[in-house]
């Protein structure tokens, strides 16, 4: 039995984040996206070496489910890259929140799914992108459960909630 799990966004890798959000609100009429740009990361970690990682993020809140949009800046190897090179873009992962974080990569890793990417802030949120494309088609972002991730989902959700359709885009700062 596989450990416990609860699917909270899907995310994209879009080659122009701000043409997605404009696209995504035009379509769906979602909004307002957290936009971080250039995310300053502690560390990054890719197929189990060092890297380095340019890339900005937007969140919006679509009725249960966050939605993530990713726009890689360099042509650095990364878990993106792996699916989408420069000037591509798609569906790239689900992220979930398991009860146990090395149960489930140990759970992914006992089914041939190797871990593609960890990433670290400096306020300690982490994840780690397995790559389960062999399983399901897609990445699985796992995220690392902390009180600072749950903070930011509400906030995501509780501003869309709220939102008026006035500010379509929030910047925040990207070592949040």
């Amino acid at each position: 039995m596989s450990p416990e799990q609860h699917i909270i966004q899907n995310a994209y890798v879009v080659d122009d984040l701000d043409a997605a959000i404009a696209r995504w609100h035009a379509v769906c009429g979602i909004g307002p996206f957290f936009v971080r740009r250039h995310l300053q990361l502690a560390e990054v970690r890719y197929r189990g070496r060092a890297a380095r990682l340019d890339f900005s993020a937007a969140y919006v809140q679509a009725g249960p489910v966050m939605v993530e949009l990713v726009q890689q800046h360099d042509a650095e190897p990364s878990a993106f890259r792996d699916m989408f090179g420069p000037g591509q873009q798609g569906f790239h992962h689900v992220a979930v929140v398991p009860t146990d974080y090395q149960a489930l990569l140990a759970h992914y890793e006992a089914q041939g799914c190797a871990v593609a990417m960890e990433l670290r802030t400096s306020s300690g949120r982490g994840a780690a992108y397995v790559d389960t494309r062999n399983l399901v088609g897609h990445m699985t972002e796992v995220y690392l459960p902390t009180e600072g991730l749950a903070a930011v989902y509400q906030e995501v959700a509780m501003a869309a909630a709220r939102w008026d359709g006035r500010q379509l885009v929030i910047e925040v700062d990207a070592g949040r």
